[in-house]
């Protein structure tokens, strides 16, 4: 199927388990397969997901020249314990990933990243943050994340969190956050934060009670030219703006990248956020910083987690 060496990927997320082989070149996908996670039932159950996914890989033809496997996963994540408590996974608390990954494998080496340091990984290597030293990128869905590239290098930090801005407080009287925060910028410029806006303001869905009250109808109102529908939009977009431009103003970036569900949003999002950066970001060295659409679409988090154990295995190897 092609000569070039591949990477066995899995992608953990609350809806999706995900797993593909990789390659290390091309960052091609092959033999794609995925599972629902049944996020809501037991921890024994999504483990039930994940070794489905893989048995599925380890039957490819392939499987006898991988010789590296990548795991992505919501977070937090704790790489160096190798363990995940996704929020958005209730059963798995400390669980043991890249030990139970590792055991599905055969054996084989596994590296752990946070699914926003993957999807970074990956617009770094193929998508829009390529050719950039210092970039962040972020995922904007039900939730809000992201990963750094800094001095040209992934930079995930000590446990693998690194760049997790969805959790940094971009309103100093907000509401409490399920971290333990308050007024965090997941809170005002998720998909859930904007449905949730539009909806106290007295939005209401198409089709009444039994309509789409979500981030993605809000959109479709906006379009249409609601006005409490753009509102929503435009107080996210005012909420990135800050939080974009404190992350810049702290490690200088070049480039923002802003993937996930909400950012198919397009303008309705990007506008207002390019309009009220400039109120923000003032500095001299964050003035003119680029804010870009992620290039690449759902197979981000495979790419990356393919690319971030690819990294993270040179750099071992090096200072070996």
């Amino acid at each position: 199927m092609t000569g070039q060496a591949l990477v066995a990927a899995v992608d953990i997320g609350g809806t999706k388990i995900a797993g593909a082989l990789v390659g290390a070149e091309d960052g091609e996908l092959y033999h794609r397969v995925e599972r629902p996670t049944r996020a809501k039932e037991s921890g024994k159950v999504v483990r039930d997901a994940l070794a489905e996914v893989v048995e599925a890989l380890a039957g490819t033809p392939e499987w006898a020249g991988v010789e590296l496997l990548g795991v992505g996963s919501a977070g937090p994540v704790d790489t160096v314990r190798g363990t995940v408590s996704p929020v958005n996974i209730p059963g798995w608390r400390d669980f043991p990933v890249v030990r139970e990954v590792r055991e599905l494998a055969g054996g084989r080496p596994v590296v752990l990243t946070g699914d926003g340091v993957a999807m970074t990984a990956a617009e770094h290597w193929l998508g829009a943050a390529r050719g950039f030293d210092n970039a962040l990128c972020m995922v904007v869905s039900t939730g809000v994340g992201g990963g750094l590239v800094l001095g040209g290098a992934l930079h995930p930090g000590p446990t693998g969190n690194a760049g997790h801005i969805g959790h940094i407080s971009v309103d100093l009287d907000g509401a409490p956050c399920a971290c333990g925060g308050r007024g965090c910028l997941e809170g005002l410029a998720s998909g859930t934060a904007i449905a949730g806006h539009a909806l106290a303001a007295g939005w209401r869905p198409a089709g009444g009670a039994g309509g789409r009250a979500d981030a993605a109808a809000v959109a479709a109102a906006a379009r249409a030219g609601d006005p409490l529908a753009l509102a929503a939009f435009a107080r996210a977009g005012q909420a990135l703006a800050a939080g974009i431009a404190a992350a810049a103003t702290l490690v200088e970036l070049e480039v923002v990248v802003i993937g996930g569900g909400v950012a198919q949003a397009g303008e309705l999002l990007f506008g207002p956020l390019r309009e009220r950066l400039g109120e923000y970001a003032a500095l001299s060295y964050v003035r003119g910083l680029r804010v870009r659409p992620a290039e690449l679409a759902t197979d981000a988090g495979l790419v990356g987690a393919a690319s971030a154990a690819l990294r993270a295995t040179a750099r071992a190897g090096e200072g070996a």
